[in-house]
């Protein structure tokens, strides 16, 4: 299972869990399907932020499903 660490690892349409900016002291994780990449950089040490279908905003904590 990818970190979500790396822009490349990350599509839209890939099953991945994020945490929101509210859960970020939890580690609370909410799965979802990425709909658009909101980090252009490569890389982010915190993980890639991501809009989901549902419009949650957060930073991939890891990519459960891949289809590419």
């Amino acid at each position: 299972m990818k970190d979500g660490k790396t822009r490349a690892d990350i599509k839209p349409g890939v099953l991945v869990n994020i945490v929101l900016k509210k859960d970020q002291r939890s580690g609370l994780l909410t799965e979802g399907i990425v709909k658009d990449l909101l980090t252009s950089a490569a890389f982010h040490h915190r993980g890639i932020k991501v809009r989901l279908t549902d419009g949650q905003i957060g930073r991939v904590q890891e990519v459960i499903e891949d289809d590419f």
